[in-house]
């Protein structure tokens, strides 16, 4: 029988080729050691610093310092009574005393005391500005000098101060109303100065 049977030498397919065509592949050499252990140096202090990082963003965290009071808050003045009045001061002046008190927190410094009576005129002794510290008395003298006794009360019913108060947190100004005392005194020196009492 005559004809080719289709059997010879294999030829090679579309888009393969011979082995003897490719190249020679070497293995990968494994890593130098010492880029091994730069790595693995690398990756451990990664993780103890994300560790640390978690550990001190979820610490407990102390809790912020109380605030200061407010300077209101922690004075107290006290009528003590008549003092003489100091040598030199104008005819129609009268002085009594007042104890202030601090009872805690920064010290407090008086920046003014005045009073609300239109025809009075007060001065303090010591002059403000001063300074008083929590559990440290600090005894003020004031002397009221009457400019205009039309119009002065004729009975001063809740009289009262107004002092100018400041610490480290706020300025504030407050009225201190001193007691039934202070508010005879007052009426009667008032009387006094204006020459309707004894």
């Amino acid at each position: 029988m005559s004809g080719t049977t289709g059997i010879g030498p294999v030829e090679p397919g579309e888009g393969t080729h011979d082995r003897e065509d490719l190249p020679d592949l070497a293995p990968t050499p494994p890593p130098h050691p010492g880029r091994r252990r730069a790595a693995l140096a690398l990756a451990a202090t990664a993780a103890v610093l994300a560790g640390g990082g978690y550990l001190y963003a979820t610490r407990p965290h102390d809790p912020p310092p109380p605030e200061v009071p407010y300077p209101a808050q922690t004075v107290a003045f006290a009528f003590l009574g008549d003092r003489l009045t100091p040598p030199g001061a104008p005819t129609r002046s009268f002085s009594f005393a007042v104890r202030m008190s601090a009872r805690a927190g920064p010290p407090v410094t008086v920046d003014r005391i005045t009073q609300p009576y239109a025809g009075l005129t007060l001065t303090e002794a010591p002059g403000a500005p001063f300074r008083t510290k929590a559990g440290t008395p600090r005894d003020i003298t004031i002397t009221m000098h009457v400019t205009d006794c039309a119009t002065v009360p004729k009975d001063a019913g809740l009289p009262f101060l107004d002092v100018t108060l400041r610490n480290t947190r706020a300025i504030q100004v407050q009225s201190f109303i001193l007691g039934s005392r202070y508010a005879q005194h007052l009426s009667r020196a008032l009387k006094v100065a204006c020459g309707n009492g004894t």
